[in-house]
């Protein structure tokens, strides 16, 4: 499976890209943002990479970061989203968005891109609630885009996945590090989420990281 591919821009599309690797021409499918965000024509990029295998297809979906790739495999999971419309979702709210959205069981921000209708987006709330503070959980290294090497080849890489465990030691501090990363990258203040997350483990002094997520971002919800 191909888990990342790094080469130049042979040209962009509305839905995808082609990437040129040592004479290889590999169509790439990417949301609106990413897209965006991609160099001019003969420029470098480095993308995360999923594969969607099927009868009569093959098409390959890339990603930014980590934490685009994971919400892509994670709303692809929930019946009735395929992989364009994740590609939709994601391209209206990114990964932040995403996470933010279904944390605070906001159906009206997933409903907002293109050809998802209010079934579907209360769906993927609903469905992917317990979910989403793991993604979230990944912090820093999850938002880190691929890199760019400076030869332009094909690079197979495993993604991360987070720890679903934590060690015996210092269980509190870990989870309070992990919750304070996740709600900072979601765009809240330092000291904001410091504050929060405090409160929250101070109500909860158990919990886990995303149970620490989840209580944070009721805190902070009053203030959007």
């Amino acid at each position: 499976m191909i888990g990342k591919i790094t080469g130049r821009v042979d040209y962009r599309g509305t839905d995808h890209v082609l990437v040129d690797v040592q004479g290889v021409g590999y169509l790439v499918f990417c949301s609106d943002r990413t897209l965006a965000r991609l160099p001019a024509r003969g420029g470098v990029v480095a993308l995360y990479t999923d594969l969607l295998v099927r009868e009569d297809n093959l098409q390959l979906f890339g990603f930014l970061t980590l934490a685009d790739k994971e919400w892509h495999k994670l709303l692809t999971t929930v019946q009735g989203v395929g992989a364009k419309a994740a590609l939709a979702i994601a391209g209206v709210l990114g990964a932040e968005g995403i996470s933010r959205a279904i944390s605070l069981g906001d159906v009206a921000a997933i409903k907002s891109a293109p050809g998802v209708g209010p079934k579907i987006a209360q769906r993927v709330v609903t469905e992917l609630k317990d979910k989403a503070p793991k993604i979230m959980a990944m912090g820093a290294g999850g938002a880190e885009e691929a890199l760019v090497d400076q030869d332009v080849v094909i690079d197979v890489v495993t993604p991360v996945a987070p720890e679903t465990s934590t060690p015996v030691v210092n269980v509190t501090a870990g989870a309070q590090a992990d919750a304070l990363s996740a709600l900072v990258n979601l765009g809240y203040a330092q000291g904001d989420a410091a504050a929060a997350v405090a409160q929250a483990q101070g109500e909860h002094p158990e919990a886990g990281s995303g149970a620490l997520i989840k209580a944070a971002l009721k805190l902070l919800a009053p203030s959007n």
